[in-house]
């Protein structure tokens, strides 16, 4: 049977028609019983007059209990609510909510963020949760479409692997059978493997894992990373321009769609950037932030940015430029993971910032054999990553690419601040249970 999706209404005026749904709130008047019922897509009244065999179920009904209806809908100018009514012949109870939810997921200020995420099944059903993750679909299937237009493979890479992604740190150990394993902390060597595999270019949208004791807004340990890297890329130049289209397509359909909405309930805009993004290197940017701010990077941080830095690199670009994107570039090689290639000496990298925060690490890769031993011996990593260095030997045109954090471009998207609000289910050092 088709199911008639709330949104779609309009098309039934006059019809009987069975919906599916939450009891979203209940009036029991003098004369008339009235039920709000929702589903993913909007939300419809449903009008009983009294003296009716349905009046006593009704009168017992609870909120949040879930409904099937069978009734005729009708235009009704004096319902606020579309002006449509659905007048039901037969109400089924499917699932009664049996107790008083422990939160109000209608207000988020009602309760603590880790209230809410101990209930996240109740807190999920707000309007604006419900919203953003329709925002999410959109925007990861409009970049999607994008890669695959531009002649991009999907790959599923292992999440179990034998050794360290990165380095031998910030990952979690698994026991695999009679030995040790890892979670992967990025498809980083798979996707490279893919470029020597002659795949020329790939992506994955596949969850990634960060042993990292951090509790800031933007970590977590168990996130989902779009990933893209693609053969014969000859420049940075080349690769951060595509990264801009990319975000454009993105937003472009996001805005098209659901921009509206996010107006209306993240009092957000989203903006469609131009291109090019500012580009900024990383010494220039110290100069900047210092004479127009006052900003000293502290010692540990040199040659890299910290989340400091990021936030006054987007206000400065959003006053000198007017943008909300912008490319930090020629970071210290210390800095830099190995596999970067280098050009004098300067890894051929770019962080792209948005909104005050590191979004993307794209970068050229090091493809020849021999210069990239010597990088992972310069990091003291040739044993851990041997298979990896294996990849090079036979032949690997050139290559680079750059991974998205889904969750949190979703977080700067709408501005929630926090991962914990914009993650299915978060993840963090202090939470594993929910």
């Amino acid at each position: 049977m088709k199911k008639v999706y709330f949104k779609n209404l309009k098309e039934y005026c006059g019809q009987e028609i069975t919906i599916e749904g939450f009891v979203d709130s209940i009036r029991d008047l003098q004369y008339v019983q009235f039920l709000i019922v929702r589903d993913t897509t909007g939300k419809v009244q449903v009008t009983i007059e009294k003296n009716c065999k349905l009046n006593e179920m009704v009168s017992n009904l609870t909120c949040e209990s879930t409904v099937k209806i069978v009734g005729t809908l009708l235009k009704n100018e004096k319902v606020k609510l579309n002006g449509m009514e659905l007048v039901p012949s037969d109400i089924v109870v499917t699932s009664k909510c049996l107790e008083e939810l422990p939160l109000n997921y209608k207000d988020s200020k009602s309760a603590l963020l880790d209230t809410r995420l101990n209930y996240r099944f109740l807190d999920l059903r707000s309007e604006k949760n419900l919203l953003m993750f329709k925002v999410q679909t959109c925007l990861i299937n409009a970049m999607r479409e994008f890669v695959l237009k531009h002649n991009f493979i999907e790959i599923h890479t292992p999440k179990i692997i034998s050794a360290a992604s990165e380095s031998g740190s910030d990952v979690f150990e698994v026991k695999y059978f009679d030995r040790k394993a890892y979670l992967a902390q990025s498809p980083q060597f798979y996707k490279q493997m893919a470029m020597c595999s002659g795949f020329d270019r790939v992506f994955e949208v596949a969850p990634a894992f960060r042993a990292e004791n951090s509790n800031s807004y933007r970590h977590t340990t168990d996130f989902t990373s779009f990933d893209i890297e693609m053969s014969y890329v000859e420049s940075l130049e080349e690769l951060m321009d595509f990264e801009e289209n990319l975000f454009i397509a993105g937003l472009t359909a996001v805005k098209e769609k659901y921009g509206e909405e996010i107006k209306n309930l993240f009092n957000v805009d989203v903006v469609i950037p131009t291109k090019p993004f500012p580009r900024i290197p990383l010494e220039e940017l110290y100069k900047k932030l210092g004479n127009e701010y006052g900003f000293k990077m502290n010692y540990e941080d040199v040659g890299d940015m910290n989340a400091e830095s990021e936030k006054l690199a987007s206000k400065y670009v959003k006053e000198k430029y007017g943008h909300e994107f912008v490319f930090i570039t020629d970071f210290s090689a210390k800095k830099r993971a190995f596999y970067h290639k280098r050009e004098n000496g300067i890894p051929q990298g770019a962080d792209l910032i948005w909104k005050g925060c590191e979004t993307t690490t794209l970068a050229l890769r090091e493809h020849r054999y021999e210069i990239l031993c010597e990088q992972a011996k310069e990091k003291g990593l040739s044993e851990d990553v041997k298979f990896y260095l294996e990849f090079f030997k036979y032949g690997c045109p050139p290559h680079g690419g750059f991974a998205l954090g889904v969750d949190r471009i979703t977080m700067l998207l709408l501005e929630t601040g926090s991962l914990k609000e914009t993650m299915f289910l978060f993840r963090g050092p202090g939470r594993i249970e929910l």
